[in-house]
């Protein structure tokens, strides 16, 4: 690296030009091998070359290692110049820094390969001494710049592989921390459901019930008693769906405005217990009759949770064949009708089991209804009847 702020593509070239322009000023002095005999511009091609190459050492590392190890030949019978054999090793370096692994291991074998047949040819004509100063040399040109590499490349990968690993720590954590705060929402929003939500449905619906009993004492309409009922009742049922929005909101875990599910979305209901039940084969039905009319929020979305948790106990614990769900719309009440073939002695006493039906139960309870559960003629029947108008039950 250069001690410049360059982009890679720039610190190539300027690698390139300044081993140029270093050769060419060696040339020009003559500071070369056999510069007696050998002219100028026969040193300056090698040069020349290997410059050209340095310039895409990091794009092709391989080629230019390649072809450069020609050039180097060349240049070892046209005249030793320092500049191209700097840069040529710097060719090595680059082929191993920037290249596949198995670089590495080739220069290595044809290093150490060169570096013995080139002492050992100087020490079987020339000297011993020679021979060992041969093999220094050697081993600097083509050896040092790939150990170097190496080293550098190793140091880089493992500073990579701790960022990486940094990176996936950091994700972990925020991830747990997420996962920490989705649980909390989660659990605000279970006790606000099971407290502080049914305290305020049976605040409306005693409410509700004061209002008709007074009614039915022919109490005039600005009874005292009536106007108190009447304020009680709309601050709970505001509160109520204020509360029901706070807990879509926690369970959302967004700013959304929470939706209370409405009989309209039966059909994507069963429609993914219908692919939930393939497996176990399960089959699903799903009949109305009579005109369904306005129906309130409440009666709504009590329909749909008893159908909803029918379904659910059914996936887990029916034997196969065909469930059948029926709503009935009648003058004064809903009925809602789940039947699934009965398995008996299986899943009835699991962790859990029966908290179910309590729930339904406890749904139609508040809004005046009542529900039934139970095995009947290999079926087990949920049978649940709800008042289409919470306010008026229990009028004569």
């Amino acid at each position: 690296m250069l001690p410049f702020d360059l982009t890679p593509r720039q610190e190539d070239r300027a690698i390139a030009l300044f081993g140029l322009l270093g050769g060419l000023l060696l040339i020009a002095f003559g500071a070369y091998d056999r510069s007696d005999d050998i002219p100028g511009w026969v040193v300056a091609l090698p040069l020349l070359a290997t410059a050209v190459l340095e310039l895409f050492r990091r794009s092709h590392p391989i080629w230019t290692a390649s072809l450069g190890g020609l050039v180097f030949i060349g240049t070892v019978f046209a005249g030793s110049l320092v500049a191209t054999m700097l840069m040529y090793t710097d060719l090595l370096y680059a082929a191993v820094l920037y290249g596949n692994a198995r670089m590495s291991k080739v220069l290595h074998l044809t290093g150490i390969g060169s570096t013995v047949v080139l002492s050992s040819l100087a020490i079987l004509y020339g000297s011993v001494s020679g021979g060992l100063l041969v093999a220094v040399l050697c081993a600097l040109i083509f050896l040092g710049p790939v150990w170097t590499a190496d080293l550098v490349r190793k140091h880089r990968d493992e500073a990579e592989t701790e960022r990486l690993r940094a990176q996936q720590t950091a994700l972990l954590a925020e991830l747990d921390r997420r996962g920490a705060v989705v649980a909390e929402r989660a659990r605000m929003a279970r006790e606000l459901h099971d407290v502080v939500a049914n305290h305020l449905s049976a605040i409306a619906i005693h409410a509700t019930g004061a209002q008709s009993l007074a009614r039915r004492q022919d109490r005039p309409a600005d009874d005292p008693l009536l106007v108190a009922m009447a304020v009680i009742r709309e601050n709970s049922v505001q509160g109520l769906t204020e509360m029901r929005r706070m807990i879509g909101l926690l369970r959302a875990g967004d700013e959304e405005t929470y939706a209370a599910p409405r009989l309209d979305a039966l059909d994507s209901l069963l429609a993914k217990a219908v692919e939930s039940g393939r497996a176990a084969g399960l089959s699903f039905e799903l009949a109305e009759e009579g005109e369904r009319g306005e129906l309130s929020a409440p009666v709504e979305l009590a329909a749909y949770r008893i159908l909803q948790e029918s379904l659910t106990n059914a996936l887990k614990h029916a034997a196969p064949g065909t469930v059948r769900l029926r709503l009935s719309y009648r003058a004064a009440e809903l009925e809602v009708a789940a039947d699934s073939p009965y398995r008996a002695g299986e899943g009835q006493e699991l962790p859990g089991a029966r908290a179910g039906l309590i729930g339904m139960a406890e749904r139609a309870g508040l809004l005046g209804g009542s529900l039934t559960a139970g095995p009947a003629d290999g079926q087990w029947k949920v049978r649940a009847v709800l008042p289409r108008d919470p306010q008026n039950r229990g009028t004569g």
